[in-house]
């Protein structure tokens, strides 16, 4: 139902318009031969399944058939058995007389056999003496391996008859006696020593077999493959008569042909591999020590490995059985050894990043040169170091990183120490003769180590990380740097600091701030000596990174180089602050207040700007000495303008408070007029003009005063207009309502952060 309702619907698709009825002829004709090309693929494919299912069905019936046959032979078989037995009437006695003859025949070669085997075993040894004087051909060996095997089965068979005898004991054999006069046992013994003769011969042609391929002595690789290989089907045969005797006992008994023949495996095809994996074991202990030594040398002192290799390759293929598949057999075999090797080196407690470093870099190489002996990298299995290539570059980074992170933080807490206990013996001066830290060209130099580290991998992704790890600690000892400074300064803040010890503090602030600026100050940019710090780092880092992280530096050199301008002006700040802090606190409190008027507070003030100057000037990089007058001038006048807090601070009308704020200006701008920065210091300080306007301006006018402040500095508070109408003897509340209501009319526009923003009310 459903084949028909979609068949509607794809028909009304169709035919959706009344011309769309001239297309049914063509729609037909296009329809019918799709459904023959349907018909047609299906018929064929039922023919093709069918002929499979008619196959099959003949495979079974002729199998059948075959079994069926061979039951009907069988039953033939046993039939003519019973009825040959029962024609001949003296069969017992024919079948007795037969075996007593075989037995007998049986008998007289084992005698011949026992009775020459001595003179066999020494003509064996005659020819292993001849083979120890040419180890490199032994032309005998054929000969001794034929002749061994003669006598192997011979001892065999004759233990095999002790054993079933009537008293099948070990006593038995141990104390049987030949004619000779010697027993069973030691009959034998000598056989055991010339086969082991012979296993030595066998076992050094084998660990020399690649001396023996490279020097062109074929004969004696084939005379050595034939031996091998001829032991190997014995082997299959004797595992087969073990199998057939642990699974089928009662059956196995009954037949003495498999009885028959060598009943323990001698393995020489596994001693065979055996011996190649000892001599590549013993030749990678060998490279083992030299790359201990010197792990740049990995790849030299494995040259052998390939060389080998291919020399199996050209010359031994030919030489050994089509079924070993000889090549495979010793890359496989070469390959688990240098895997185990690399494995080792990799987890052993005496590996350095160098040997880890050696081992990341090797493995790429390693697998283009078998991909170039013929073997691909997925035919090579394990994973020649477990695909821990990732987790060795991340080690080998981790270790370079860990150095940096520590070198770093044993020179955070020497600096944090010697800042804390103000030890002026960790300061120097430099060639200019400013103060520095002595630590700071320590640290670069060891971050130019790390760098050559780094760089000596030859790898982008270790020495990005590297890089990236310096960027986190140069940043992380700014911070450091700025919270010591901030913290300390205000130990100097309290009433009850010790006002006669800040100089000390004061040296420190100048030396890091100056550390700052020489980290980023290029002097000539094409004299290499007068290149910042800074620069020389980004010149070394960018040449290590890859072209995608190249932007990346440049991003971290600039929020850095920004950092140290921030840091240096932060610690001149602080060194600003601590002036006020242990110089000024017993002048500030008296601006505004009555004693102001008697005072000259600004001129002392600025005095003792002078002798700060005097004392350091000198020993103040010169990029920081105007910003030192600029922070003197942005503190002044913030604190100039914080003091309408004081307690006792008063403006009355009576009073001369303009001409006396007039006379502090001027006061200020003759000390300040010397430096270039003047000109931005007398357009700071106009908002006192402001100020005096707050102080000065009729009640009505008030919020217009308020008005023209708020338009100009947008971040001036509300709290500091609010004390300023506050000190003014004429103060109403109605004066500081009206200014808040035009401060909810004011709209401005938010911008830089003006000289109000550090005005501070305590």
């Amino acid at each position: 139902m459903n084949d028909v309702d979609s068949a509607t619907v794809k028909l009304a698709e169709l035919l959706r318009h009344p011309e769309d009825l001239d297309k049914i002829p063509a729609l037909k004709a296009e329809f019918t031969r799709k459904k023959g090309g349907i018909d047609g693929q299906l018929r064929h494919g039922l023919k093709e399944q069918l002929e499979v299912t008619q196959a099959g069905m003949n495979s079974i019936t002729e199998g059948q058939r075959a079994v069926n046959l061979i039951k009907e032979e069988m039953m033939k078989i046993d039939k003519l058995c019973a009825e040959a037995q029962n024609m001949i009437h003296d069969f017992p006695h024919i079948n007795i007389v037969a075996q007593t003859h075989r037995n007998f025949e049986h008998v007289e070669k084992m005698k011949k056999d026992i009775d020459t085997f001595q003179d066999r075993l020494e003509n064996m040894e005659y020819l292993l003496a001849q083979d120890d004087e040419d180890p490199a051909n032994q032309l005998n060996l054929l000969e001794i391996h034929y002749g061994l095997t003669q006598l192997r089965d011979i001892r065999d068979e004759a233990m095999d008859q002790i054993k079933s005898s009537g008293d099948g004991s070990t006593e038995l054999i141990d104390n049987l006696t030949l004619d000779t006069g010697a027993t069973v046992q030691d009959y034998f013994a000598r056989l055991d020593d010339v086969i082991e003769w012979f296993d030595k011969h066998v076992g050094e042609a084998c660990i020399n077999l690649i001396e023996l391929v490279q020097a062109g002595n074929d004969g004696m690789v084939v005379r050595l493959a034939l031996v091998i290989e001829e032991e190997e089907k014995t082997d299959k045969k004797v595992k087969a008569l073990q199998d057939a005797q642990r699974e089928y006992k009662d059956l196995a008994s009954r037949f003495k042909s498999i009885a028959t023949g060598p009943k323990e495996l001698r393995g020489y095809k596994e001693k065979f591999l055996q011996a190649i994996e000892y001599v590549c074991k013993a030749r990678l202990e060998e490279a083992n020590a030299e790359f201990m030594e010197s792990p740049d040398r990995l790849e030299k002192s494995v040259k052998w490995y390939f060389n080998n290799l291919n020399t199996v390759k050209l010359g031994m293929i030919t030489l050994m059985p089509k079924k070993w598949k000889i090549f495979k057999t010793y890359s496989s075999i070469y390959h688990a050894q240098m895997h185990n090797w690399l494995t080792d080196r990799i987890d052993a407690d005496d590996r350095t990043p160098q040997h880890l470093l050696a081992i990341i870099n090797w493995v790429d190489k390693y697998y283009a040169k078998m991909n170039k002996l013929g073997i691909p990298e997925d035919q090579l299995t394990p994973h020649v170091i477990n695909n821990r290539g990732a987790e060795l570059i991340r080690d080998y980074r981790q270790v370079i990183i860990k150095s940096v992170e520590e070198w770093m933080d044993r020179m955070a807490i020497a600096d944090k120490k010697n800042f804390l206990d103000r030890d002026e013996n960790a300061l120097t001066t430099d060639e200019n003769g400013w103060f520095r830290t002595k630590t700071m060209g320590d640290m670069w130099d060891m971050l130019r180590q790390q760098l050559l580290v780094a760089g000596s991998s030859e790898r982008h992704d270790v020495a990005e990380g590297v890089i990236e790890a310096m960027f986190r600690a140069l940043g992380a000892r700014q911070r450091m740097w700025q919270q010591l400074a901030e913290a300390e300064v205000l130990k100097y803040a309290s009433p009850n600091a010790d006002q006669d010890g800040p100089q000390a503090f004061q040296d420190w602030l100048i030396a890091v701030a100056n550390d700052q600026i020489v980290c980023i100050d290029d002097g000539d940019p094409d004299n290499e000596s007068q290149v910042s710090y800074l620069t020389t780092f980004e010149r070394e880092v960018s040449t290590l990174v890859s072209p995608a992280y190249s932007q990346n530096i440049v991003e971290q050199v600039e929020s850095l180089k920004s950092a140290y301008v921030d840091l240096g002006v932060t610690c001149i700040g602080i060194f600003v602050e601590s002036i006020f802090h242990t110089d000024f606190a017993p002048i500030l409190p008296e601006f505004f207040t009555p004693a102001w008027y008697a005072q000259k507070r600004m001129g002392a003030i600025v005095s003792t700007f002078q002798d700060y100057l005097n004392d350091y000037e000198n020993v103040l990089s010169f990029s920081l000495r105007d910003i030192l007058v600029e922070e003197l001038s942005h503190q002044l006048l913030a604190q100039y303008l914080s003091s309408v807090k004081n307690k006792g601070a008063k403006f009355r009308r009576a009073d001369p408070f303009s001409e006396k704020i007039k006379d502090d200006v001027l006061t200020a701008f003759k000390f300040f007029e010397p430096y270039t920065s003047y000109t931005e210091i007398r357009n700071e300080w106009r908002v006192l003009s402001l100020f005096e306007g707050l102080l000065t301006a009729e009640k009505a006018l008030v919020p217009i005063a308020y008005e023209n402040l708020k338009t100009q500095y947008w971040d001036v508070q509300i709290a500091w207009v609010e004390a300023v109408l506050r000190s003014r003897d004429d103060f109403e509340r109605s004066m500081l309502n009206a200014v808040k209501a035009k401060a909810a009319e004011v709209n401005v526009e938010r911008g830089p952060e003006t000289i109000m923003s550090k005005v501070k009310l305590k």
